[in-house]
């Protein structure tokens, strides 16, 4: 059966007008970006059937290109709109955290990390560069490394502060292993760069650590 055929209130797009995005499942979230099925399938069914075939509606989101476009009825046209669509949220709470203090926003923070790190298969160090009222300067990603660690050098980080005129930074990294536990070495290298980054007057406000489920603050924790 189509889903034109289907009761009004139980069709993806109209649910979604009536009661908003949060209601519908992930399979009728998916349909909807869909748009269409295959033959013989609604785009319910086959988003059902994606989402058993890939393990879930992060891993379609996160797939590269060559995986995503194996699965029925996506290719290169469909990655690339969903690609901008994710790239949207990303610049979405960019400008959010832009509007004032990033320490006013802590969960846009945490939500801004996780869309940048979480994903990634490899440790990356970044940091968030803030200027003397805590407004967002730039975000950059500084050191990669394996899948295990990063090797993070506190001068280049002075030297990245001092060239953007940050007075203060909010430091993070993300563990691919999907574990958000802070380290000893992560604690370590926090040291490290706290006193390199004092001895220029530049404070760090927080260290986070961007897990698969949540995101942990060196600054909660009181590690700081």
């Amino acid at each position: 059966m189509s889903i034109c055929d289907w009761p009004v209130a139980e069709r993806p797009r109209e649910k979604m007008l009536q009661r908003g995005a949060v209601a519908l499942s992930d399979a009728e979230l998916l349909a909807i970006f869909l748009r269409t099925g295959i033959a013989g399938k609604s785009a319910v069914d086959l988003a059902r059937d994606l989402l058993l075939e890939f393990g879930g509606l992060r891993w379609i989101l996160e797939a590269d290109r060559e995986d995503f476009c194996r699965g029925r009825g996506l290719g290169d046209a469909k990655f690339c709109q969903l690609q901008a669509v994710l790239e949207m949220g990303r610049r979405h709470l960019s400008e959010s955290l832009d509007t004032g203090s990033v320490l006013d926003n802590p969960d846009i923070v945490r939500r801004y990390l996780s869309s940048q790190l979480r994903h990634r298969q490899q440790e990356v160090f970044a940091a968030l560069f803030l200027d003397s009222q805590n407004r967002l300067l730039r975000y950059e990603e500084l050191f990669f490394g394996s899948v295990a660690s990063a090797s993070v050098y506190p001068r280049e980080v002075v030297k990245k502060a001092l060239a953007l005129n940050a007075a203060a930074l909010i430091l993070c990294h993300n563990h691919p292993s999907g574990i958000a536990e802070p380290s000893s070495a992560d604690e370590r290298i926090t040291k490290k760069l706290v006193a390199a980054l004092d001895l220029v007057d530049i404070r760090v406000l927080d260290h986070m650590v961007v897990g698969d489920a949540e995101v942990v603050s060196f600054a909660e924790r009181g590690l700081l």
